[in-house]
């Protein structure tokens, strides 16, 4: 007995036919719908119309920047590092090793080192603890406490040139500071703050600590936040005082803030400039007692005349290294401690 088969019916009533299948995707189209913003299949809400290459779009600027300013800028200066090239451009010729060699016997480079290392050894303890104990005490919410909290962080708004004419006027031999150690008997001549090669470098880290106290006290006030007032009511309960439950609750509950400030400020400190600029002149001091390392890569690298851009990147590389040595130490100490 023959069997037929039956074509499926609509529901209408009408046959209907099974639908071919049609043609595969062209390899354009494919490329397209991966390019071309559209639905994605699988995907719902805003994940319809994104693409892989969106976020790199999105980044893209930034990426960019990074590349142009500082990727770039860093292997030039490696490769400057090793000819005797001039400020202003021209020819240059490959030396070698030399710019190292001549930096590693050079006195003044050592002592800009000095200065740069002594810098940091003396303003980053004292940065890394003077606004911690700044922010405990302006972080009671105590009436006019505002006004503190702004007058401390003032200096932080204020321009590095602004408040070096500020600390000149201040630390001049007939300046305000001077005129009243005179008026109080306490001096016969006046304190060379100026003048005196120690005098200077120490005044340009008195600058450093003023304009960086408010920053930093932002930075500890948010770490104070996360530690629990919980502790701080049992351990006065139990009898600590205000010193015991700053050591063994509040330094031990903003370690990670006091990590991140020592770290920003020793780059900071090695990197100082202006302070140098404004209290010890253009020469950076007598005789350029006073110069730190970006002092000195801008008198032997930028000068039109005499400098040798070669040289400075040289030593741009030893400060870069410097620094570096100084970021892995501090992450280091933080893994330690974090164990």
């Amino acid at each position: 007995m023959a069997t037929e088969t039956a074509n499926p019916v609509s529901v209408s009533g009408a046959p209907c036919t099974a639908a071919a299948p049609g043609p595969a995707p062209s390899r354009i189209r494919r490329l397209g719908r991966a390019l071309l913003p559209g639905p994605a299949p699988g995907a719902n809400g805003a994940a319809l119309y994104r693409r892989w290459w969106l976020p790199w779009l999105w980044t893209a600027p930034a990426v960019a920047c990074a590349v142009i300013f500082g990727v770039f800028p860093f292997f030039n200066t490696l490769l400057l590092s090793f000819t005797d090239a001039k400020p202003l451009g021209g020819a240059a010729s490959f030396v070698g090793f030399d710019n190292y060699s001549r930096m590693l016997g050079d006195s003044d480079f050592w002592l800009a080192t000095r200065n740069s290392v002594l810098y940091a050894v003396i303003v980053v303890p004292l940065m890394v603890l003077l606004p911690l104990l700044l922010a405990v005490l302006v972080e009671k919410n105590l009436p006019g406490i505002g006004f503190f909290r702004s007058a401390f962080y003032t200096p932080v708004l204020a321009s590095s040139v602004v408040v070096g004419l500020s600390w000149q006027w201040l630390l001049a031999d007939d300046g305000l500071i001077n005129t009243w150690l005179e008026k109080a008997h306490l001096i016969k001549d006046a304190v060379p703050f100026l003048s005196d090669s120690w005098l200077i470098l120490l005044s340009a880290m008195g600058l450093t600590l003023w304009k960086g106290l408010g920053w930093y006290m932002i930075f500890y006030l948010a770490a104070l936040g996360n530690v629990p007032k919980e502790l701080h009511e049992a351990a006065s309960m139990d009898g600590a005082g205000a010193a015991r439950r700053f050591w063994h609750i509040t330094v031990p509950g903003v370690r990670q803030a006091m990590m991140l400030v020592g770290t920003l400020t020793g780059i900071g400190s090695l990197r100082v400039f202006t302070e140098i600029y404004m209290l010890g002149g253009s020469t950076g001091g007598p005789g350029g007692a006073d110069r730190t390392l970006p002092f000195y890569i801008r008198d032997v690298g930028l000068d039109p005349l005499t400098g040798n851009a070669g040289y400075g990147s040289a030593v741009s590389v030893a400060l870069f290294a410097l620094t570096l040595g100084l970021t892995l130490l501090a992450q280091r100490v933080t893994k330690e401690d974090e164990s």
